[in-house]
């Protein structure tokens, strides 16, 4: 790779091109080092070094444990579903992701069906010490995460058949893989208008989620909270149900969904 700095153009800002063409190296090259990604910029290693962990502090890029190398992160994901899904379902859910989190202090996300997945697309982390970790531009299987539940139970009668007749990957031991289970527990997340997840995709983690509603009616996206399962046993992931199915409706309302209709007094 020519260095950027021969094919600069006026008013075009050095760092921004060198950032730009890291990612496209690593888009090339998958996992490279320090050193591969400074030869291929024609840079000194230290420079490489700054600019690859300015990368990685926004999730641009992310390195392996191991043997210390980088690739693309899935920060990339996020930010290429607010071309795909439309920023402004980020934005307009904003405000009901926002109230979840200052009301439960766990870790809130919002995510989109794609496929036959669920990926996340924004997300705001618990103030715990212990919180969940980063599920940003993450995709997720449908039938053990509530996100998934959201999406599948609201999915034409043939296409939900079709994903709940399975096979089903075990990911734990509270796993559903069962056809007919599943397809109980998607009928209950229909009428009761949430989905739960107990240690369902990941041991030591709990969830909930609802639909967020667009004026037509249909499913636009599901907001979800999550946390360690010993902080929200099954009976307190319960007691979060309500919190998130508000925060849903909130976000259901910018989109011109109408409120639920309040229940008149005898």
């Amino acid at each position: 790779m020519e260095s950027t700095s021969n094919t600069r153009t006026a008013g075009h800002v050095q760092s921004v091109e060198r950032a730009i063409a890291i990612l496209e190296f690593l888009a090339r090259t998958d996992w490279a080092g320090v050193t591969d990604v400074g030869n291929a910029l024609g840079v000194h290693k230290s420079t490489a070094f700054r600019l690859i962990s300015t990368l990685e502090s926004r999730g641009l890029v992310e390195q392996h444990i191991q043997t210390g190398k980088y690739r693309l992160g899935f920060g990339l994901v996020h930010l290429a579903h607010s071309v795909t899904v439309g920023p402004e379902v980020t934005r307009q859910a904003q405000a009901g992701c926002e109230w979840l989190a200052e009301n439960s202090e766990e870790t809130v996300t919002l995510s989109v069906l794609e496929g036959n997945e669920s990926v996340t697309v924004d997300q705001i982390l618990s103030t715990s010490t212990v919180a969940s970790r980063s599920w940003l531009g993450r995709r997720t299987p449908l039938h053990c995460t509530s996100p998934g539940k959201v999406f599948l139970a609201h999915l034409e009668e043939e296409e939900q058949g079709s994903i709940i007749a399975g096979p089903h990957e075990r990911y734990t031991d509270f796993t559903i893989i069962d056809a007919d289970t599943l397809s109980q527990e998607v009928q209950l997340v229909r009428t009761n208008g949430y989905a739960t997840s107990f240690e369902e995709f990941e041991e030591g983690l709990s969830a909930a989620a609802a639909p967020v509603y667009g004026a037509d009616d249909s499913v636009i996206a599901a907001i979800g909270l999550s946390g360690p399962s010993y902080r929200l046993d099954r009976a307190q992931l319960d007691e979060t149900v309500p919190l998130v199915m508000e925060a849903a409706e909130m976000a259901s309302a910018s989109f011109g969904y109408p409120p639920p209709l309040e229940e008149e007094s005898n």
